[in-house]
């Protein structure tokens, strides 16, 4: 009769197991992370143009504000007037203004997604290998994609805020660090000041985290799909279907431009929320005053009646031309660095 295993033995496996789980965590945040912060710098300066067209109450364009037949020029009518006004009036570091609390959001907001996105989709597949992933349906993509986005935008979602504060006040600043704009929130708003605005924000991020993992990890299948065709049509002996980083970044491309497509105007909304009360030097426009809106329904309905549908879609030229880069420097980078970091950990 063989003896039982002792506790030691039994335990290795499970220690193993939990040592490579955690292993895997590591790598997804760090190379989120990564992804997150080189994507936020690259693409800040349409960042900052997209929220100061979101928080202008003002029309922001000529034609709009013609038909408006408003009395007071609006401060941003265009995104090449606006990019003009900003480096005359700011100097080219306007264009980065706000770029470290943003830098301090996206980076653990990212990490968190990616971690968690990849621990819903080991535990959807029951496979932590990425090969088992992509084979997911694209159902379990879009879930595990919104969830991944819930997670992360509420454990980054105080440095948001201050990002958006900063990057909105333009010159002279009301704030000149942003320690200053915490100090001034926490004393005026208290600390739910710092979470204002979570819920539209968390409305917006559901569809549009979802339609972003959800979108690529479609399109990543549909061009591994045809990569495989294709080499299995010119070589029947070896196929190759990996995707090239061209081929991804194209992905992360479509994916970004869809989602803020549909999710625009539940970001305007968050904007006008998180800059409510808030200062803000009269050339650039009336402010947001506190408690303007009640909840994110009597926002959009506000916003319609004094704006008109235009309103919900203010900075949306800035947002897809920087949204479509985004996705695709984010998705890219992480694939990038996820295998790099793979290969020196293994």
């Amino acid at each position: 009769m063989a003896a039982p295993p002792s506790p030691s033995q039994g335990e290795e496996p499970a220690t193993a197991a939990e040592g490579g789980q955690l292993k895997r965590a590591l790598l997804d945040a760090t190379a989120g992370a990564i992804a997150g912060g080189i994507s936020r710098t690259v693409t800040s300066p349409l960042d900052v143009i997209k929220i100061r067209f979101q928080v202008q109450l003002e029309p922001t364009s000529s034609w709009a504000l013609v038909r408006s037949n408003m009395a007071t020029p609006s401060k941003y009518t265009g995104m090449l007037q606006a990019t003009k006004d900003i480096f005359r009036e700011e100097g080219l570091p306007g264009f980065w203004r706000g770029n470290v609390p943003a830098l301090l959001m996206v980076m653990p907001y990212t990490a968190i997604q990616f971690a968690v996105l990849h621990k819903l989709k080991t535990f959807a597949a029951r496979s932590s290998k990425t090969e088992d992933h992509i084979k997911l349906s694209p159902y379990l993509s879009y879930v595990s994609g919104a969830l991944a986005g819930c997670a992360a935008t509420v454990g980054s979602y105080p440095f948001d805020l201050l990002r958006t504060v900063l990057a909105s006040q333009g010159e002279p600043k009301v704030y000149p660090t942003m320690r200053s704009a915490f100090v001034d929130i926490i004393r005026t708003r208290g600390f739910r000041g710092l979470y204002a605005g979570l819920s539209p924000t968390l409305v917006e991020i559901i569809p549009y985290a979802g339609l972003q993992f959800g979108t690529y990890d479609t399109f990543k299948r549909w061009t591994m799909a045809w990569n495989h065709h294709r080499s299995s049509t010119t070589s029947p002996i070896s196929t190759n279907d990996s995707a090239s980083s061209f081929q991804l970044f194209l992905c992360g491309l479509a994916a970004g431009t869809c989602a803020k497509l549909v999710c625009h105007p539940l970001d305007v909304v968050k904007k006008r929320f998180q800059i409510e009360g808030l200062q803000r030097h009269p050339k650039y426009g009336a402010r947001v005053e506190h408690r303007a809106y009640t909840n994110i329904f009597d926002a959009l309905r506000r916003i319609l009646l004094m704006e008109g549908w235009a309103g919900l879609y203010k900075g949306i030229i800035p947002s897809t031309v920087k949204a479509a880069p985004a996705g695709a420097v984010t998705f890219v980078s992480y694939e990038l660095t996820s295998d790099w970091l793979e290969s020196i950990m293994t």
